[in-house]
């Protein structure tokens, strides 16, 4: 599946916060936005991601070439993690399996499942503590496998380690650095380092004030 930007705006109370965005996201592996605070990298996940409509523009994903309709079938093989991740008042185990539980997943698919993602996540052993005292690191890890539990074909973070310890950031770029090599998504994330960037991604974008200014391919590490 190809994403393809094309010329994307959008203004709010007569800002503008994304001006004339264009990209293509073709291929697995993972593409880094990066930029300062308030470019706009977080509105043009959302838009991407179809939770957020564009002022002009368009937003379109292809399949063999064909476009494919914005509709609940296409918004499920796309997946978006905050910087801040909402739980739910149940344990960890329950908080992932969720979405599985919506798309009438039966209960020993479920179980397989989640364990595998919190495993990838290494938060294996905390499956059945509640998920409100979790470290916000952990947090941050626990919402990252409620995202892959389901398999996404595109899954977009924005700035997965922001305000978090050295060590869950460590852990969340081996996360993002495994799925990499084994081409299981095509990830889009944003982040204001560089260096984390140069870590992490195989094609570097930046974005400066509203605009995506070049990309850049990087070697695979």
């Amino acid at each position: 599946m190809k994403l393809q930007v094309s010329h994307i705006t959008k203004t709010y109370d007569s800002r503008t916060i994304l001006n004339d965005c264009s990209c293509v996201f073709d291929k697995a592996g993972a593409y880094v936005l990066m930029g300062p605070n308030g470019c706009g990298k977080s509105t043009f996940l959302r838009i991407c991601a179809l939770l957020e409509p564009q002022n002009s523009g368009e937003i379109a994903y292809l399949d063999n070439g064909t476009a494919l309709a914005q509709d609940i079938t296409l918004k499920r093989r796309l997946t978006l993690v905050l910087p801040r991740t909402g739980v739910f008042n149940t344990t960890v185990f329950k908080n992932v399996a969720y979405g599985l539980r919506i798309r009438g997943l039966d209960h020993r698919a479920i179980e397989r499942k989640v364990n595998a993602a919190l495993d990838f996540v290494a938060l294996g052993p905390k499956a059945g503590q509640h998920a409100r005292t979790l470290s916000s690191g952990e947090t941050q890890r626990l919402g990252i496998a409620r995202a892959l539990v389901l398999e996404p074909e595109v899954l977009f973070l924005d700035e997965p380690t922001a305000s978090i310890d050295e060590e869950n950031t460590g852990i969340i770029e081996s996360i993002i650095m495994t799925m990499r090599k084994e081409g299981r998504s095509t990830i889009i994330m944003t982040t204001h380092d560089r260096d984390q960037a140069n870590r992490v991604g195989d094609v570097q974008l930046v974005m400066k004030s509203g605009k995506i200014l070049n990309q850049d391919l990087q070697s695979d590490a």
